[in-house]
């Protein structure tokens, strides 16, 4: 590398230079905000009010995420967002293999047109307010439906499924398969699911992440708080800095106190918010080079 560096003319090393800043200067503009949001989470209320911490926490204390767990929107939202993410990951998921299978074979009557329409919807969409109006006319308002149906099926998911299967499951399976009387249902379900991980994990994990930070639809489509997922809940507090005192801990009569912990809150639960997909990412991040690689492969 260094024998690389000396051979390099001015102007490439000028360019290496310059670029090596810009890259660690976005870096650090990334890297901080995170660091802040963790380490005053783990601060003492007046500490972060007082504008103490900058970096590392000061006066470490639990306090934050004590008032998270005793507000209890929070484990409403909580218990909306598993909701949604578990059944609209599994709707996602089963559409996306139902519309990508048959587009990937080669012998699909009609394959271009439903590929046309398909693109078509990524360029021209109806707009918020038709959207709305047909949930509406469905009677989907206010209703666990409302936060799967309207995001059933990502177009770029089907298009990274239909060059997996393109690529990775033979024509010579399917024709062994058949011979052996086995129909189209039965070998999606038996053999191109089985031999698909890589690329089911993959969007599993994206549209898993896109339903656990979903919000817009949520405050589009939802109306009573029960139904909010926590996104919404962290929306309003963050936002609109909508805390219920009554519902945190902490001596009724210090007012001041309780204050400091509405600032409080809202870093712990952004902290808390993002453990989820933490947790799940690493089990997933195996599958993720060689089933975006190989889906994103021109079939």
């Amino acid at each position: 590398m260094d024998i690389r560096f000396r051979n390099e003319s001015f102007t490439d090393k000028l360019f290496t230079i310059v670029n090596a800043l810009f890259i660690t200067v976005l870096f650090i503009s990334v890297l901080y905000p995170i660091i802040y949001i963790v380490s005053a989470s783990f601060s003492d209320s007046q500490a972060v009010v007082s504008g103490e911490v900058w970096l590392w926490p000061v006066r470490p204390s639990l306090e934050g995420y004590t008032a998270v767990l005793d507000y209890k929107m929070v484990w409403t939202g909580f218990k909306n967002s598993v909701i949604y993410t578990v059944a609209g990951t599994a709707v996602n998921v089963a559409m996306t293999v139902l519309a990508a299978y048959p587009l990937s074979r080669k012998d699909f009557y009609g394959k271009n047109v439903f590929m046309f329409l398909f693109m078509f919807t990524t360029m021209f969409t109806g707009g918020l307010i038709p959207n709305y109006l047909l949930v509406r006319e469905l009677h989907m308002l206010d209703t666990v439906w409302s936060m799967i149906i309207p995001t059933a099926l990502t177009v770029w998911n089907v298009i990274i499924a239909r060059t997996y299967f393109q690529m990775s499951i033979p024509d010579e399976l399917l024709e062994a398969a058949q011979l052996d009387g086995c129909n189209d249902f039965q070998f999606v379900w038996k053999i191109v699911i089985r031999l698909s991980g890589p690329i089911l994990a993959v969007i599993t994990l994206y549209y898993a992440a896109a339903n656990w930070n979903q919000y817009f639809n949520a405050m589009i489509y939802l109306k009573s708080q029960h139904m909010y997922p926590l996104q919404l809940v962290l929306k309003d507090i963050l936002v609109k800095n909508d805390v219920d005192v009554a519902m945190l801990s902490g001596d009724p009569m210090d007012a001041a106190r309780r204050e400091a912990l509405k600032t409080l809150l809202k870093y712990s639960l952004i902290v808390i918010s993002t453990v989820p997909l933490l947790v799940v990412y690493p089990f997933v991040q195996k599958y993720l080079v060689k089933g975006v690689m190989i889906g994103s492969l021109k079939g």
